[in-house]
């Protein structure tokens, strides 16, 4: 007999299962109107990292100018918004994807036709920047061969936080400083490397418009070496 933790843990996965499929159609269909439209550039971009590193907090800032003060899980949600990038108007597609392992078989589904990817960690919390490269560049790499990268540290107002300096000081750690934030987009071939803060708004602006640029960018490259190719083959 199942225990009461494990038989909510298993009807949550099986729901998610069962929805999987349904949650895929919703997004070629919303791939579909928002392409639909040709006043428009589109682009797609996908955040991952830990748990509670602030993924969704930024993204909702960006999208709505809401901060959200209770953490809610994600699980998948996509977003959209309009930038405006060197005088052009781009529609942002942002996917915000769950941390958790328990979601990790899932995550691929917001993958495909990615334009550029951010990967995201806490500067409270050495163990989300541990995981920028031990977990997420792998996986990025993987589904998204090619595909810039754009290194992120959040919440950058608990660096200077005395109780975070005291809760890490309990384990022998420091927040994530912006030197070995530097080095770690250096290490992973990130196409930048930014900080920000959901809560005071500062830097969020910034991310996305690296990020819309470094899509633009990625999705001329693609077409261009298209092109050769199908010269070559003439």
């Amino acid at each position: 007999m199942m225990k009461p933790y494990h038989q909510a843990r298993h009807c949550m996965m099986t729901s998610l299962k069962k929805h999987a499929g349904s949650f895929q159609s919703q997004v070629l269909a919303r791939e579909r109107q928002s392409s639909a439209c040709q006043m428009y550039e589109r682009r797609k971009l996908v955040v991952v990292g830990d748990g509670e590193c602030g993924k969704t907090s930024l993204l909702m800032v960006f999208s709505r100018d809401h901060f959200p003060e209770l953490y809610i899980p994600t699980i998948f949600e996509t977003h959209i918004s309009e930038i405006q990038v060197d005088g052009r108007l781009i529609e942002l597609v942002l996917y915000d994807t769950a941390g958790q392992e328990d979601y990790e078989r899932l995550r691929p589904l917001s993958y495909p036709n990615t334009d550029v990817v951010l990967i995201c960690f806490s500067v409270d919390n050495p163990d989300s920047f541990v995981n920028v490269a031990q977990t997420w560049l792998p996986e990025v790499r993987h589904f998204c061969t090619g595909t810039p990268i754009l290194l992120v540290a959040t919440k950058s107002d608990l660096r200077g936080d005395n109780i975070v300096h005291r809760q890490l000081a309990e384990r022998k750690l420091k927040p994530v400083t912006t030197e070995q934030g530097m080095a770690m987009a250096s290490k992973i071939g990130a196409h930048a490397y930014l900080e920000c803060s959901a809560k005071t708004r500062h830097g969020v602006q910034e991310v996305f418009q690296r990020a819309a640029k470094a899509a633009l960018l990625h999705k001329r490259r693609k077409h261009h070496r298209e092109h050769q190719k199908q010269c070559v083959i003439l």
